[in-house]
């Protein structure tokens, strides 16, 4: 029965009621181990090569083949669905804390759905329901906040009672409960077999599938991908997909240019029953017990009962292969603890008999996000990997936007939080993997509060600075691998408490990043911006300039030694990057990016290189330290450090300057601060950063100098209305919807990409507005906080989602920022957002079930500039990003 259970029936009855399959691709066989008759010759060539059977790879082919694509070749090196995807828990759940997961999610749901009805193959599909328990009121809230993003959503979800949730399920023990998160449309299905009827409809839509074929590597020539080679020949091809799951990072390294993937596998432990006396019934919903660690669901009348164990075990770490996923070795002792969860939860099952402990291989990511997109280094090559234990739930909304990133050049929704390109080389090494992806595992079910931090992989790229900063008192948080200051810890402090503060409420580093804030706004302040992306273009013509000018949208043309603020965007108008260009000389400029756009941005600018160009394009992150003085008396530590005229008459507002700093030359000056408040950054040759960094503080103690941290940054920005991309901005979203008309100049002589949406937008208008949000019946101290992702009512109808939040310790409020949205009340279209439509709503903010009053406004209020400047510079100085 278990055997039964393991190939979950899928090869005998789908091939059995498919001989037309069998015919095409020549594998007339059962599961047993009979010799098979030749297969069909592979194509030479083909437009997408897929590699990976499971579930991502037959999505893929079925979304592509929908979407018109014909000359597809899907290979698998065993048999479909033969892998990970043969052994998935089949829980189909939406509820997911990251709105793209979500989307996916949902998306996946309403797929299965029908996919029975328009195959013919049956998936198993059953809408029973999940229901997600709470033990402590921190992990209730986080219910809530979920709950509120899938009702603004349109999916059915409900908090409920333990005694309802005893009345949806009697056998769960709810002695120890506070309350619950109900979906009731969540489903389970056959993993395999969705996967079989997916393989089924792209088929017939004519995608090639051959079993047997193993994939060595990819041709890629000149960043290009221009073919397959198998153990069965050549292939040529446009795209190739990389969906081979926990093998998808061997299979990048495997080419002579290695494209990286960071996945590794653990073993992931599940349990299976013999039917109760009374077998439960096959509509009973799915019980996760994040607290216990587990997850349950019925099956076959049984219980099929896995979880995720504080302690789990990596394998594969030295890359050993097989074919085909077998189930791995029972360890009793290891599935204790959760077996141990199990049993208090449902006390009933004491009696049950076990069937079997499955242990299969899942692969995860060091995020726990699933991997998808093109690779930064070979065009045409895409992968979608590392699924973090949520394949079946994922598979059809992954599947879709890969696809319409292949057909489309992009997929119809913000996928950056999943995008290859958000991990570096440095991701990659095995030992990193091995020990991340111990730490991730547990995380899926771990309480995250908000601004929690990974442990494991640290210190792996540190600013010169670290050891001094260390030992004053900084608590580091990591961005792309790089370690960064949230905030200084001041002497005499109780340290534990705060390295361990978590909480949904106020948290303990209030005063002290609100001691940085006034210092900021008083004195002066130092933060450590090391992290930022810096490169640097130049060419022996005006190559250079004309390249710029196409791919940003502000006017580079400007004098040498000026700073310019500008979007780098896509054919759509939305923001690929954010950044500051210096113009260091007629032919050279240096790049200001956030940190985790090192790979993304990188990509874009040599993806968009002329043929045969003379440019220069260099990654000069490593080479630079950046020290960010913000503060009025920020000018007169600089001065006198110079010996050079500070003020405004002779260091303008976004303007560059090589300068003397104490005894080091080559000092890259800007005025700009990244918040809006007066002050500059020290760009600074690494070998001369700890000198500088020791005269500034020396010199700047007799004007209150002090450290602070990008927490008091964070507030800073985002009280001055400051958007930063990746969090407020994104590839969705234009200069015109968020305030920023001022950096794009559309008359600057030559066509820049995006120019025509944004005339459009200029035009017609726009269909959100980037908004900030001053909450007017909040209690700080006592009420939950608002952090990002909250859903935003205008006259109690839903508009919007916050982006990014922060508490202002000059307004004595929270501010949250945000987009808002014009629903037609009756057709749900959306209209063109107005100011008027802006400034005449009544406001809310959802904080995890409660709504609290909110002031809406589309510029910063003017109260908080201290000092009155232009306009312009004052628009100018801060935008920027984390």
């Amino acid at each position: 029965v278990a055997g039964m259970f393991l190939r979950l029936l899928s090869d005998i009855q789908w091939r059995a009621a498919h001989p037309k399959w069998r015919r095409m691709t020549g594998s007339q066989r059962s599961t047993s181990t009979t010799a098979e008759p030749h297969p069909l010759s592979l194509p030479a060539q083909a437009q997408v090569v897929i590699c990976g059977g499971g579930i991502m790879g037959t999505s893929v082919a079925y979304h592509l083949s929908k979407m018109g694509f014909k000359d597809i070749v899907l290979l698998e090196q065993g048999r479909l669905a033969a892998g990970t995807t043969r052994f998935c828990a089949g829980i189909v759940s939406t509820a997911r804390p990251v709105s793209i997961e979500l989307k996916m999610a949902h998306y996946s749901n309403k797929l299965y759905q029908q996919l029975e009805q328009e195959t013919g193959v049956q998936t198993g599909y059953m809408k029973t329901g999940s229901i997600s328990l709470a033990q402590t009121q921190d992990r209730l809230i986080s219910l809530k906040r979920i709950a509120s993003s899938l009702n603004v959503r349109g999916i059915p979800c409900e908090i409920i009672s333990p005694k309802k949730v005893s009345q949806l399920h009697p056998l769960i023990n709810i002695h120890d409960l506070v309350g619950a998160m109900y979906v009731p449309e969540d489903a389970l299905v056959s993993s395999a077999n969705v996967s079989l009827a997916l393989a089924t409809a792209a088929s017939r839509n004519g995608v090639q599938i051959h079993e047997r074929t193993s994939v060595s590597h990819v041709t890629i020539q000149k960043g290009r991908v221009t073919g397959v080679e198998t153990d069965r020949g050549r292939i040529q091809c446009e795209y190739f997909v990389n969906c081979a799951g926990q093998w998808a990072y061997e299979l990048g390294h495997s080419g002579e240019e290695p494209v990286h993937i960071p996945v590794h596998a653990c073993e992931h432990f599940y349990l299976l029953t013999h039917p109760l006396q009374e077998p439960l019934s096959s509509s009973l919903p799915t019980i996760v017990d994040p607290d216990g660690r587990i997850y349950i669901r019925n099956w076959q009348g049984g219980i099929l009962s896995g979880g995720f164990e504080k302690n789990p075990k990596p394998l594969f770490t030295e890359g050993r292969n097989q074919l085909e996923i077998q189930n791995l070795q029972e360890d009793w002792d290891h599935f204790g603890p959760l077996l141990s969860a199990l049993l208090r939860r449902m006390p009933g099952l004491e009696a049950l008999q076990i069937m079997q402990l499955v242990n299969c291989p899942e692969s995860f990511t060091p995020d726990m996000r699933c991997i998808m997109g093109e690779s930064p280094t070979a065009r045409g090559y895409f992968v979608l990997a590392g699924m973090n234990s949520a394949g079946i739930s994922y598979g059809g909304g992954a599947g879709k936007y890969l696809a319409e990133w292949i057909v489309n050049g992009y997929p119809s929704e913000n996928v950056w939080p999943l995008d290859l390109k958000r991990f570096g080389t440095l991701q990659s090494s095995r030992t990193f993997l091995r020990h991340r992806v111990m730490e991730v595992m547990p995380l899926i079910y771990d309480l995250k509060v908000p601004r929690w931090d990974f442990q494991t992989g640290r210190q792996l790229r540190t600013s010169p600075l670290y050891d001094r900063l260390d030992a004053q008192g900084a608590r580091w948080m990591e961005k792309h691998g790089f370690e960064r200051v949230k905030y200084f810890v001041p002497p005499g402090s109780d340290l534990l408490d705060l390295d361990h503060s978590k909480t949904f409420y106020k948290p303990d580093w209030f005063d002290i990043v609100g001691a940085e804030v006034k210092c900021c706004k008083e004195a002066v302040c130092v933060i450590d911006m090391s992290s930022f992306t810096k490169f640097e273009i130049s060419s022996t013509g005006d190559q250079a300039l004309e390249y710029l000018q196409y791919l940003f949208s502000n006017d580079l043309d400007v004098p040498v030694g000026h700073v310019v603020h500008t979007g780098m965007l896509n054919e759509k108008g939305g923001y690929e990057n954010d950044c500051s260009i210096a113009r260091l000389s007629k032919r050279s400029f240096f790049m200001i990016s956030p940190t985790d756009q090192q790979v993304h941005c990188w990509a874009w600018l040599k993806n968009h290189l002329p043929d045969d160009s003379n440019l220069v394009l260099e990654d000069v992150t490593w080479k630079y330290t950046a020290l960010n003085l913000i503060g009025p008396r920020a000018v007169d530590v600089l001065s006198e450090l110079s010996y050079a005229p500070m003020t405004a008459e002779h260091f303008p507002s976004l303007f560059c300057k090589e300068m003397s700093v104490g005894y080091a030359n080559g000092i890259r000056v800007m005025s700009i601060t990244h918040t809006g408040e007066p002050g500059f950054v020290l760009y600074i040759p690494i070998e001369y950063a700890l000198h500088v960094y020791n005269e500034v503080m020396n010199m700047g103690q007799k004007y209150g100098i002090r450290n602070a941290g990008y927490y008091a940054l964070r507030s800073l920005r985002i009280e001055k209305f400051f958007a930063f991309w990746g969090q407020d901005l994104d590839a969705f979203t234009t200069p015109m919807e968020c305030g920023r008309e001022f950096q794009v100049k559309l008359d600057k002589g030559m066509e820049f990409l995006g120019q025509e949406v944004l005339l459009e937008q200029k035009q017609n208008g726009v269909y959100k507005r980037f908004t900030m949000f001053i909450l007017e019946d909040h209690d700080t101290d006592m009420d939950l906080w608002p952090w990002w992702g909250e859903p935003i009512f205008r006259n109690g109808r839903y508009v919007g989602k916050t982006t990014s939040s922060a508490y202002s310790y000059t307004l004595e409020r929270h501010v949250c920022l945000g987009f808002v949205h014009h629903f037609d009340e009756q057709t749900g279209e959306e209209l063109v957002v107005t100011t008027d439509f802006i400034n005449q709503g009544e406001y809310e903010i959802d904080i995890a079930g409660q709504r609290f009053q909110a002031k809406a406004k589309l510029y910063p209020f003017s109260s908080l500039f201290a000092q009155r400047r232009r306009k312009d510079d004052v628009e100018l100085s801060g935008y920027q990003r984390e």
